[in-house]
């Protein structure tokens, strides 16, 4: 075996095993708030803002960012600042904010309708009429999200309003996420700019939610679930899957990201007995279409 195969198999094993750490933290904040009464923004303040720390420990550490250069750069910080808020803090709150509505399995295909709302906006912004491809997938997604939402049946809902809200919500600053990192990856790469960028949603929302008042009702199995969703489901996915995408290239990653939907499915049927229909089958196929047609 080269060299370079010997490269993309470990590439491929990083975003294999990083998109399902993604699918087990979204089971396992199902079960975190099947189980306990708490609003998903304090659960969203804890993450971001522990993920942050310890993504920044490992940047500063590891010598990847001298925060005296980024905080010369005025227009770099602007960016990061938008990239946090607008991006990444959006991004974290509604995906949890469907979970707690809806179900992991459906929130995090949900969540997969970025590619549409990025293809809107590439077709807008360079003024060009979508393609055969990209309105195909504008048209599989409509009926996915459809067939999700009402059971294929016309004026009925089977997930709430709330949930559905939450769940486009997701895809959409999922879309705002990864445009608004383009320039800031670019110019301090990934890790440490998410790092940063956690950091700074994280203080946001620890005091807005002011995060310090720890709910009574928290016991071991609640850390438990905490553990996971910060270290294997933020630092430790996010950090295998930038790496995988850097030895296996973007086109390659975006298809092994499908597995954190399958993942997050199966474990929201076959541990949490979460019940999915057909129809839903077929919505999550639609979605997930998209991204194979897209990528």
């Amino acid at each position: 075996m080269d060299q370079q195969t010997s490269k993309k198999g470990r590439g491929t094993l990083c975003c294999i095993i990083g998109a399902a750490c993604w699918g087990v933290s979204g089971a396992c904040s199902e079960a975190f708030f099947n189980s306990y009464k708490i609003d998903s923004a304090w659960v969203t303040a804890i993450r971001m803002l522990t993920a942050g720390i310890l993504l920044m420990a490992g940047t500063l550490a590891g010598r990847k960012m001298k925060l005296s250069a980024v905080l010369k750069d005025k227009k770099g910080c602007l960016q990061i600042l938008l990239f946090s808020l607008a991006g990444l803090t959006l991004c974290q709150y509604a995906y949890l904010s469907a979970i707690q509505w809806t179900n992991a399995g459906t929130a995090t295909v949900l969540q997969n309708l970025s590619i549409v709302f990025i293809a809107a906006y590439v077709c807008i912004t360079t003024q060009t009429p979508p393609t055969k491809k990209v309105t195909v997938c504008i048209i599989l997604a409509l009926i996915g999200v459809w067939l999700i939402a009402t059971g294929g049946r016309p004026g009925s809902m089977r997930i709430t309003p709330t949930g559905l809200f939450w769940g486009i919500t997701a895809g959409f600053s999922v879309a705002c996420y990864s445009l608004l990192s383009r320039k800031p990856v670019k110019k301090w790469g990934s890790i440490p700019v998410t790092g940063l960028g956690m950091l700074i949603g994280g203080c946001v929302l620890f005091i807005s939610t002011q995060a310090w008042h720890i709910p009574a009702d928290l016991d071991v199995r609640a850390l438990i679930y905490l553990a996971v969703i910060v270290l294997v489901g933020t630092v430790g996915a996010f950090t295998l899957f930038m790496k995988g995408i850097s030895m296996v290239g973007p086109v390659k990653a975006s298809l092994l990201a499908c597995l954190e939907p399958l993942t997050a499915t199966a474990l929201s049927a076959f541990w949490l007995h979460t019940s999915f229909s057909v129809t839903d089958i077929l919505g999550f196929a639609c979605i997930l279409t998209t991204v194979l047609l897209t990528a």
